[in-house]
C-alpha cells in the first residue's frame, strides 16, 4: 500500500512515517518539495539503523495526494481547508485520514483550549469539503514522541470513526500495525468531535505532570 502523509515533515507525520514505512511505501508531502525529500531521507536513515531497507520518498502535497493509496492529513488547523482545497481532484474516491485538532494556537492561543470549527470537528470540516472522498477520522490522541520511540511499543488506542465501513477498516487495520497499538471503531465521523477535544487535555496532562507522551487507553472492549 501506498501510504501518503501531507505535512509530513511535521512532528505527528514525521512519526506517522517511521511506523507505516517498515511495512509500506510512504510518500511525504510538503509544500516544498526539498523540504519533503530531506524529511524521506531522515526517515530512510533511521530505518536503515534499525535494520530496515524502506522505500521512503518526499514530494510536493499535490503530487503525494495522487501517489497515495491512503492519504493522512498532517496538517497545522489553519492551513487545512487552504490545502485541501487545492488537492479536491486528486483526492476523489480516495480514503482521507484526518488527524487534525482544533487547537486554539491557530489564533495565538493555547494549545490546552479547542477552537472548534463550524461544521463540529476537524474532520467533519475536511469531508465538506471532500465531498466525493472517504474520509476517516484517526491518530489524533496519539503522542509524536511515542512514534519517533522505535525502541518501545505505543502505548494508546488510536480511536476511529468515519461514515464509510470498508475505508474505516482499512485505517483500523493500518493503525494496528502499529506495535501496541489497538485500533477502536467509535462509529460515524461526527463522534470526532469528542475525539479531537481529548488531545488538549493530553497536553494539558503532559505539561502538568512533566510527561512526553500521555495517551489514552479505552478498558472493557
Amino acid at each position: 500500500m501506498k501510504v501518503a502523509i501531507l505535512g509530513g515533515t511535521g512532528d505527528q507525520g514525521f512519526g506517522l512515517s517511521l511506523r507505516f514505512a517498515k511495512n509500506h511505501e510512504v510518500i511525504i508531502g510538503s509544500r516544498k518539495k526539498e523540504k519533503a525529500e530531506d524529511a524521506a531521507e531522515k526517515v530512510r536513515n533511521i530505518l536503515k539503523e534499525k535494520g530496515i531497507d524502506a522505500n521512503v520518498i518526499g514530494l510536493e502535497n499535490k503530487d503525494a495526494a495522487k501517489e497515495g493509496d491512503v492519504v493522512i492529513l498532517s496538517l497545522p488547523y489553519e492551513y487545512t481547508i487552504s490545502t485541501i482545497k487545492e488537492l479536491k481532484d486528486v483526492l476523489d474516491g480516495k480514503i482521507v485520514v484526518s488527524i487534525g485538532v482544533p487547537l486554539a494556537t491557530a489564533i495565538g492561543d493555547k494549545a490546552t483550549r479547542p477552537l472548534l470549527p463550524p461544521q463540529g470537528s476537524v474532520a467533519e470540516m475536511v469531508q465538506e469539503k471532500l465531498k466525493n472522498s472517504k474520509v476517516v477520522s484517526a491518530f489524533q490522541n496519539i503522542s509524536s514522541k511515542a512514534l519517533e520511540d522505535l525502541d518501545n511499543p505505543v502505548e494508546c488506542d488510536v480511536l476511529v470513526c468515519g461514515d464509510d465501513e470498508e475505508a474505516k477498516k482499512v485505517v483500523m487495520e493500518l493503525a494496528e500495525e502499529i506495535e501496541g497499538v489497538r485500533a477502536i471503531d467509535c462509529g460515524e465521523l461526527e463522534m470526532s468531535r469528542i475525539i479531537e477535544v481529548i488531545t488538549p487535555l493530553l497536553i494539558k496532562l503532559n505539561i502538568k505532570h512533566k510527561l512526553k507522551g500521555a495517551g489514552i487507553r479505552i478498558t472493557g472492549i
